[in-house]
């Protein structure tokens, strides 16, 4: 299983951050090791002191597939759920000054979450599917599939020119803007449309 992640596929979340808005997608890894279910708790890693919270929404690819045309990538996904990609923000800095590779700020252990998943079946509307995040009963994310720059569709279509996607893959699909710090004893609840699919703490 393959946890993939795409970058910058909100234009106000680029801008938020200073990057330019990309021409195709981006995306890097994290390995199976970074994924917590369940809710468990999120403890704060000694090796960072500044750890954010990105909010995005994760597919589940149900087939394997290799050079998919973007027509025909919806049958390759047909669950959905909410994903927190915690991010180190001071190690990445230092890999970007650098120009190193982001692996150490976004691919630790359980800095990953999830929700369960459901079917895109039970969706009213596919094409705007919104969701948010609460910090402490506060929203501060808050973001809907329409408003992405690469479409599910194009991100599947264009990650399998490169890696053989498979059954039980999952995409983070970027987030919107209002990523922020994370401190111990934090309270994140997100919401997919009105299903509250995360409720976790930072110990």
């Amino acid at each position: 299983m393959k946890i993939i992640c795409i970058g910058r596929n909100y234009i106000e979340h680029a801008k938020e951050l200073k990057n330019p808005v990309p021409e195709n997608p981006v995306f890097f890894l994290k390995p199976d090791t970074a994924i917590l279910i369940r809710n468990r708790p999120f403890f704060y890693p000694m090796f960072s002191k500044e750890i954010h919270y990105e909010t995005e929404l994760v597919i589940k690819i149900c087939k394997i597939g290799k050079y998919i045309q973007e027509n025909f990538a919806s049958t390759y996904y047909d669950r959905i759920g909410l994903g927190i990609d915690f991010t180190a923000r001071d190690l990445q800095q230092k890999c970007k000054e650098k120009g190193l590779p982001w692996e150490v700020a976004k691919g630790f252990d359980y800095s990953a979450p999830i929700s369960s998943f459901i079917p895109f079946s039970d969706l009213e509307n596919q094409n705007d599917i919104r969701f948010r995040l609460e910090l402490n009963g506060k929203q501060v994310q808050e973001g809907s599939s329409s408003e992405m720059i690469f479409s599910f569709d194009r991100i599947v279509a264009y990650v399998s020119q490169f890696i053989t996607i498979k059954m039980g893959d999952l995409i983070y699909t970027g987030t919107p803007a209002g990523v922020g710090p994370v401190e111990i004893g934090d309270h994140l609840v997100g919401y997919l449309e009105n299903r509250k699919m995360l409720d976790f703490r930072v110990k």
